[in-house]
């Protein structure tokens, strides 16, 4: 399926009410699949990252310098950057990942390189920072995209019914 010049998957759900008389059909479009030798995914993420302490350290460029480091390191993990902002005290990250993707790996690996280079790069930092640590050993991280958790809910638990 074509939409405009972007190639979709159009994935399609079949529901039926628990009765069996009423039957409703989720039509989902989900764009640009991903694909390796064996599988089609569609794998988003949302990576919540805060500061030790809270601390209000990032401005603008050390946000930048930070976006830079994650965008190096994540091809390494087959991950790849599609959106990145930031608070004083914390970054949202939106990235999309492949199955064999080891993101507990990717995460810590991001944060410890991350951190050093930050501190080396803004020593300014360290006065607010007084121990080791940039990142808070704690993050957030949400799957993001596809269809709703309640369609596919009603999806799986219809199965075998007709």
């Amino acid at each position: 399926m074509k939409v405009g010049d972007e190639l979709c998957t159009e994935v399609c759900y079949n529901l039926f009410s628990r009765k069996g008389a009423d039957r409703l059909q989720v039509r989902i479009i989900i764009m640009e699949m991903d694909t390796n030798n064996h599988s089609v995914f569609l794998l988003y993420y949302h990576l919540i990252l805060v500061v030790k302490y809270r601390r209000n350290v990032f401005d603008d460029d050390m946000s930048d310098y930070a976006r830079d480091i994650f965008a190096k390191i994540a091809p390494d993990y087959n991950i790849t950057l599609l959106e990145w902002d930031h608070d004083g005290d914390h970054v949202h990250v939106m990235f999309k990942a492949q199955p064999n993707s080891e993101l507990s790996k990717f995460i810590n690996a991001y944060k410890s390189a991350s951190s050093r280079l930050i501190k080396k790069e803004f020593p300014a930092v360290k006065k607010k920072l007084w121990k080791q640590h940039f990142w808070s050993q704690s993050f957030c991280l949400l799957t993001a995209g596809g269809a709703p958790i309640e369609v596919i809910k009603e999806y799986i638990e219809s199965q075998g019914e007709r």
